[in-house]
């Protein structure tokens, strides 16, 4: 198994820097060679540029500027994301790091002479992972349709075969949050990554 984390928050000290532990821990205990991409740590820039866009459909030469970041991609069989949820969707560092890195040829392919629609293009990842926390609470997220769960796990997971293994786990009201509920989730944590693993090989 080959797992690709990617990671993203500012504060080293962060709750989700816990999660992500609990999340490393899991898969050293199954044996998992990882990769760990922590975006904030090593100044992912998360912008798109003009150039980037205008040669965004010039296959492979599109992966040029984020060659290790596709490189970790097309290594890993098992994606991971940690991250905080913030206005109900992924931190513009995230959202950029979708936007540079799943390219096409890379995540998907643009329609053509013998398909008119994108067709998935990551079928080597057989298992997906979202760990996040939000200050919302469950209802608020819910009713505003939350966003960013559905990015990762209807968006990128579209790209990904049928029958791959998805576990997903958020703390909600987290500024209100406790020395309990953040232990609880922890637990959470690595209930759903037992899940996520289980079979693994």
């Amino acid at each position: 198994m080959r797992a690709l984390i990617v990671y993203c928050h500012p504060r080293p000290g962060s709750f989700n820097a816990a999660v992500r532990d609990v999340v490393l821990a899991k898969l050293a205990a199954a044996g998992a060679e990882t990769r760990l991409s922590d975006l904030y740590a090593r100044g992912f820039s998360p912008v798109l540029t003009d150039a980037e866009l205008a040669g965004y459909l010039d296959c492979p030469a599109n992966q040029a500027p984020v060659a290790q970041d596709v490189a970790d991609i097309a290594w890993c069989d098992t994606l991971i994301f940690v991250y905080p949820t913030w206005w109900y969707g992924l931190p513009a560092m995230l959202k950029g790091w979708l936007d540079r890195v799943l390219l096409p040829d890379v995540a998907f392919l643009m329609p053509d002479a013998t398909s008119r629609v994108i067709r998935p293009g990551l079928h080597h990842i057989k298992r997906l992972g979202v760990f996040t926390t939000c200050g919302a609470s469950w209802w608020l997220t819910a009713l505003v349709g939350a966003p960013g769960r559905r990015t990762l796990l209807r968006g990128v997971g579209f790209l990904l075969p049928r029958g791959r293994r998805v576990a997903f786990a958020a703390h909600y009201l987290m500024d209100s949050s406790t020395d309990a509920s953040r232990r609880r989730h922890l637990e959470r944590v690595a209930a759903k990554m037992d899940h996520l693993l289980r079979g693994a090989g």
